[in-house]
């Protein structure tokens, strides 16, 4: 006897199999809330993603998801961007010791090695997770997902970023309380800055840096408003997460335990009262985070 041939998998299937998975019954697979499949397929952040299907550019099995709660099987159904299916990849977490002059960017027309060709054999496309410029060294993630990225990215996670600054000259304590109260750049203000001196060499000075926001070369760019050029740049510190133990070029995966511990912090800090006062409403009074461990007596600990 043939079989009868199989309806095609329509978004009131996709939902219907929500609320059965909600019941107790259903697939092995639950679903899951679409911008969250879309970010981790590596669309950007889930806010992006959430844009994406408010545009109504998603279907789920052929049918545009316009609603914001939608929920999909990232295995089950056929979920599509712009028409095309969308292919969702095992999550994926590297620490890179990016060395100067190599890129940031997936590819370069001047054919400049790029971080990507420092990875082991991944077949998964990454990115990273934020940058770090041309001349820049150190601390860089790389992944495959797009909501882990905006946590350690946006401002308002008060995720701390360390530097090691070298800069020519002397850099003077009332240049500090500007560093440390922020600058005001073309974009805007900077957020409140952790500044402190390692060492003071004869031409050059020495500094450790802790932020939570990532503008467009921004270390760089506060110095030179302080009238300091950046001779030397490395990251030191992601969060909790150091360089220990990697050599210049030197990739390892985050454990898993590392990576909840960065996405439990971000949490902890979005969630922390706002201060209260003048000039503390915001993302900036939601943006100052938690104490670096590098911040001890006798300078920067890498």
């Amino acid at each position: 006897m043939a079989r009868r041939p199989k309806k095609p998998r329509t978004l009131h299937d996709a939902q219907a199999r929500s609320k059965r998975a909600a019941e107790g019954a259903g697939d092995a697979q639950a679903p899951e809330r679409l911008q969250k499949i879309l970010a981790r397929a590596g669309f950007g952040s889930r806010r992006a993603c959430e844009d994406l299907i408010a545009a109504g550019r998603v279907t789920i099995n052929g049918e545009v998801a316009s609603e914001l709660g939608a929920k999909a099987d990232a295995l089950g159904d056929e979920i599509a961007v712009d028409g095309k299916p969308i292919r969702v990849e095992s999550s994926v977490y590297y620490l890179l010791n990016k060395p100067k002059n190599v890129l940031c960017t997936s590819n370069d027309p001047q054919g400049r090695k790029t971080v990507f060709e420092l990875l082991p054999d991944e077949s998964r496309r990454t990115f990273s997770v934020g940058r770090l410029d041309y001349e820049s060294r150190g601390a860089l993630i790389l992944t495959n997902d797009g909501a882990f990225s905006n946590l350690l990215t946006h401002p308002r996670y008060g995720i701390e970023k360390t530097y090691s600054v070298r800069v020519r000259g002397e850099v003077s304590e009332a240049d500090l309380v500007r560093l440390r109260s922020g600058i005001w750049l073309s974009e805007g203000r900077t957020l409140p800055a952790k500044v402190w001196i390692v060492k003071r060499r004869k031409e050059e000075t020495e500094l450790g840096l802790t932020i939570c926001e990532g503008k467009n070369r921004q270390v760089r760019r506060m110095f030179a408003k302080v009238g300091a050029k950046v001779l030397g740049l490395t990251r030191t510190r992601i969060g909790a997460l150091t360089l220990r133990g990697l050599k210049d070029g030197e990739s390892r995966a985050l454990e898993p335990k590392e990576v909840e511990s960065l996405r439990r912090l971000a949490q902890q800090n979005a969630e922390a009262p706002r201060p209260s006062g003048p000039g503390t409403k915001g993302t900036r009074a939601r943006s100052l985070g938690k104490p670096d461990p590098a911040l001890r007596p006798g300078g920067l600990s890498t």
